[in-house]
């Protein structure tokens, strides 16, 4: 089996279950010899920021020295980003070779009767591939919800983290914070430590809050206190904490927030035992990269690519794009899925774009562009209607002048599509570059 016919494979698989539970991912991983088990965890649930908390904790571990391994969900370039160890993606011919061993179980248990989703196969290979590779470490993060997510197996991580919680999959998490929280805290295993982002919803708080007493968990609620924002602007990020001095490559103010939860969660493990040196603490931060999370390919011209997708996500954009680019013109590729919430994305962002070129991510769940550019027109803002990622860029490139800057938003599909076509154009000098610096 090729490479590609092994990501055709996954692909065959379905997005969901109509039966959530975690009895189809434990039979599998019994089957393939409870890889799980031989794991150090931590695990990271939430609505936003859970991509960045995951990788800058990986980050750290990896540059403390220990043998660190990382799921993150969906990938955006590369599906092996979803498999990683000390920062590097899984190499494809070990890709399929852990996948072909998943699949053979995951087929058997299929004539049994029992259909496997695709994250499920995909958890289970990184179960199987971390235990393999000897990992001192995994740092899991959850795909969707908690309670029912299949990396929910992890029985005694060394803590729970919960980043910042707002509404998203409501229709099957539940249509109040208190519900999502409630499926975000099925993480929370008894007797683990938990830690949870600062400036959570009262109700979320409230809901995280009961269930560590309940199981009887040490909760850390992360603060801002003790940490100063030096800078922070296109190129990053740059704090001070307890005297030393942190550079995040990741811009935006609610970037402090991540920071103050990983810090938290650095806390916890040092307390478990893990040496984790302040050398460690400033390479892990400085290190971490995460592709399409307000990722700036270009500071002149300025060219940033987002996967935020829901009003959490919107929210924070919208504060770094007018923190980051005061006053500036912006012209935006964007496209969203249609079980999002569009037309709070569009408030939360109206007012900042000149233009948006408004397009369909690549995926069957992709909402229309001209229905997406209609909710455009309808806050003010002019927008056209692009049928495929290609044309939208080239739509937004046409109304590019110098001083401009050049945003694409709204999906992490979107994102992945549009990131290499976009450092092409800038490595060919082919956007209008500014007449000054930042």
């Amino acid at each position: 089996m090729t490479y590609e016919e092994t990501l055709k494979k996954i692909d065959t698989y379905h997005r969901f279950s109509r039966e959530p539970g975690l009895e189809r991912i434990k039979e599998l991983l019994r089957r393939l010899g409870n890889p799980q088990k031989e794991l150090r965890a931590v695990h990271v649930a939430g609505t936003n920021g859970k991509g960045t908390t995951s990788t800058l904790l990986a980050s750290i571990l990896t540059a403390a020295g220990y043998r660190t391994g990382l799921t993150v969900s969906p990938h955006v370039c590369d599906f092996r980003e979803r498999l990683q160890l000390n920062g590097q993606m899984i190499p494809r011919q070990e890709f399929v070779a852990i996948a072909q061993r998943v699949f053979a179980e995951a087929d058997a248990m299929l004539a049994e009767g029992l259909q496997l989703t695709e994250f499920e196969v995909i958890t289970a290979m990184a179960f199987l591939w971390f235990a393999e590779q000897k990992c001192d470490v995994a740092v899991l993060e959850v795909g969707l919800g908690g309670r029912f997510d299949a990396t929910n197996v992890i029985e005694s991580p060394l803590v729970s983290v919960i980043v910042s919680i707002s509404l998203d999959h409501t229709e099957v998490l539940g249509d109040t914070v208190e519900k999502i929280a409630a499926e975000k805290c099925g993480i929370i295993k008894p007797g683990c430590p938990v830690v949870c982002s600062p400036g959570e919803p009262q109700g979320a708080l409230e809901v995280i809050r009961r269930t560590a007493k309940e199981r009887g968990c040490a909760l850390t609620e992360a603060s801002l206190e003790g940490i100063q924002i030096l800078s922070s602007g296109l190129a990053g990020t740059q704090l001070k904490y307890r005297g030393e001095t942190l550079r995040l490559s990741f811009p935006g103010k609610h970037q402090v927030q991540n920071a103050a939860t990983v810090l938290s969660a650095v806390e916890v493990l040092r307390s478990s035992g893990l040496n984790i040196s302040s050398d460690a603490l400033r390479n892990g931060f400085s290190n971490a990269r995460l592709p399409a999370r307000f990722e700036v390919l270009s500071e002149n011209p300025p060219v940033l690519i987002d996967g935020a997708h829901n009003p959490g996500g919107t929210s924070a954009l919208a504060a770094t794009l007018r923190s980051c680019l005061p006053g500036k013109k912006i012209v935006a590729v964007m496209g969203m899925m249609a079980d999002k919430d569009a037309a709070h994305a569009v408030r939360n962002l109206s007012g900042l774009f000149s233009y948006v070129a408004a397009t369909v991510p690549p995926s069957p769940r992709g909402m229309s562009a001209e229905q997406f550019a209609a909710l455009w027109r309808k806050a003010g803002t002019e927008a056209d209607a692009a049928q495929n990622p290609q044309e939208a860029l080239r739509l937004a490139c046409a109304r590019l002048e110098p001083g401009c800057a050049l945003v694409v938003c709204g999906s992490l599909y979107l994102a992945g599509e549009l990131r290499e076509p976009l450092r092409k154009l800038l490595a060919e000098h082919k956007l209008p570059e500014k007449t000054h610096k930042i």
